[in-house]
């Protein structure tokens, strides 16, 4: 077992942040001790690009019970927590990584996963698969396949398969509907308010709120602001997207319209410059920006600061910008993933990444199963079900099953009324 962490001595405290989170995620700890006795994993080398903080490390720990030899970086280098760090691998988990890494030590980090030839990979944002494609293709032949935690990873992956450029198969975890109903929506809308408000320490009731982008992740935030007290306005790019947002009671405009009455901007679309140097100039003074998506992209912070006369950071994650003109912009998290990025961003609540890491460790079961060809796989609607069954049962709740009357009807193209 090797590592690369800040600080050993914060593995005490890391060890309990951990423990913490194990007593909220029962699906997960079903699902570890199997692997215990089955060992599915014993001999495979499982590396992973994730962020690092107390779920990532169980889900870590779920692979280690199952025989594998786990090795994990970060996904985003302002999202690690170097107590949760510490603890993996005083428990026995290879693991590289610290807060605030450099780019180059990002990348460096990720290249060290890779030394050591992992038969699986576990990725955030498709960062570690396409440096596999592009920098370390002596390994192709060894990696059975991968699994893809998020949106702007599965965009990139399903580019790179179009173009006929993926060289391994990947399982679009973020497809599973027990990933994205939950984790994209509920997971990101409270946890991107979370960050926001413990940043900022603002009112949220009475502000205008302006969430750019109506996926899953845009549909939780907007919902939260909406229940926060706050008057919501949708930008969308998809015409039933944005109708959907209308007759969801928010109203719906372009993005240049919208920055005029923003309060506070959340982007959450995994696209680039979607507010630019055209729309800063059309911002209130005052108004807060933070970004949702899994890249430092989606608002285009050199624009902002060639706009600005002058710029500091205020607090540790708020930097102001004071345009030429005299306004103040504000920018949470130097723009990157606030929800877990931002000095109080503790990412999605343990109940919902019991989901999301549950659909991990299963789907990289399934790629040892299965002999799969190149492509994006989206995951088993059976494994879907088997996770949500186990997440009602650790809930208490028991829902009906169709008789066979009922079963008979609805494979009867013949029986109507």
């Amino acid at each position: 077992m090797t590592y690369k962490v800040k600080d050993m001595s914060l593995a005490p405290q890391g060890k309990k942040n951990i423990e913490w989170v194990q007593k909220h995620m029962p699906v997960l700890e079903h699902i570890k001790k199997k692997f215990r006795d089955e060992k599915p994993f014993e001999g495979i080398t499982i590396g992973s690009c994730l962020h690092l903080e107390p779920k990532t490390i169980n889900l870590g720990l779920t692979l280690q019970a199952g025989g594998a030899e786990v090795v994990m970086t970060g996904c985003n280098p302002l999202s690690t927590q170097d107590d949760a760090t510490a603890a993996g691998a005083s428990l026995g988990l290879n693991m590289y990584g610290w807060r605030e890494e450099t780019n180059e030590e990002y990348y460096q980090n990720i290249n060290r996963v890779l030394d050591h030839e992992p038969d699986i990979i576990i990725d955030d944002g498709a960062d570690m698969i396409f440096l596999v494609h592009r920098e370390r293709r002596e390994l192709i032949g060894k990696i059975k396949g991968a699994c893809e935690e998020t949106t702007t990873g599965i965009h990139r992956l399903r580019a790179m398969e179009a173009d006929k450029a993926l060289e391994f198969p990947v399982m679009a975890v973020n497809d599973a509907y027990t990933k994205y109903l939950f984790d994209n929506r509920y997971g990101t809308g409270q946890s991107t308010w979370d960050s926001i408000m413990g940043s900022t320490n603002m009112l949220i009731a009475g502000k205008i709120v302006v969430v750019c982008g109506y996926g899953w992740c845009g549909r939780g935030i907007a919902m939260r602001a909406e229940g926060l007290g706050a008057n919501v306005i949708i930008t969308e790019i998809d015409p039933i997207r944005a109708l959907e947002a209308k007759m969801d009671g928010y109203r719906v405009m372009g993005v240049t319209e919208a920055v005029k009455h923003a309060d506070i901007l959340i982007t959450a679309t995994g696209n680039i410059d979607v507010v630019s140097a055209d729309d800063f100039k059309y911002m209130k003074d005052g108004c807060i920006m933070a970004n949702s998506g899994h890249f430092n992209v989606e608002i285009n912070r050199e624009d902002l600061a060639d706009m600005s006369g002058s710029h500091e950071k205020i607090k540790p994650d708020i930097d102001e910008f004071v345009m030429k003109d005299g306004r103040h912009l504000y920018l949470l998290a130097d723009g990157r993933l606030v929800n877990l990025a931002g000095e109080r961003g503790q990412g999605h609540p343990a109940e919902i990444m019991d989901l999301s890491f549950a659909m991990q460790a299963l789907s990289a079961k399934y790629l040892l199963d299965n002999k799969l060809e190149v492509g994006v796989y989206k995951t088993p609607d059976k494994t879907d079900k088997y996770v949500a069954e186990l997440k009602l049962k650790a809930m208490g709740i028991e829902i009906d099953a169709l008789t066979p009357r009922q079963k008979e009807y609805l494979e009867n193209w013949e029986e109507g009324t």
